[in-house]
């Protein structure tokens, strides 16, 4: 590895990790926007509380804007930190479902296994991008 990759990654060649970072922001802040204006509804539809869906809704629009950060200037260390945070969120997720935590409906189940696997697939593909990229430099 180059030196110039611990600093920033250059963006001509960011091949597949840039849009794996700007993708996850997108669908973080859409899930955001969309449980806090309504909490309510989705909360019933699913089986969780509004003011959880609230919290998360909060957390993602926070989330959004920090890897909507690194993908403007890719950083090892940081691109790493949301590989890793994305990979801990899958496994929260897939725990919370299996263990029905907070009564979800069916619905609710399956809609937390489906993020989980959206949020999977976009870590890995953040994964295949650092290391094309590290290959690259």
């Amino acid at each position: 590895m180059s030196a110039s990759y611990a600093n920033a990654v250059p963006t001509q060649r960011s091949g597949l990790l840039r849009p794996a970072l700007v993708a996850d922001a997108v669908v973080s802040a859409a899930n955001g926007v969309a449980y806090l204006a309504a909490a309510g509804p989705i909360g019933d539809a699913l089986g969780l509380s509004s003011g959880l869906l609230r919290g998360v809704g909060a957390f993602f629009l926070v989330w959004a804007v920090c890897v909507a950060l690194v993908a403007r200037t890719p950083r090892r260390g940081a691109v790493t930190a949301v590989i890793v945070l994305n990979a801990v969120w899958v496994v929260d997720s897939l725990v919370v479902a299996a263990a029905g935590w907070g009564d979800p409906t069916t619905a609710g189940t399956v809609w937390i296994v489906l993020q989980a696997l959206a949020v999977a697939g976009l870590a890995a593909a953040q994964a295949v991008g650092r290391r094309e990229l590290e290959g690259a430099v």
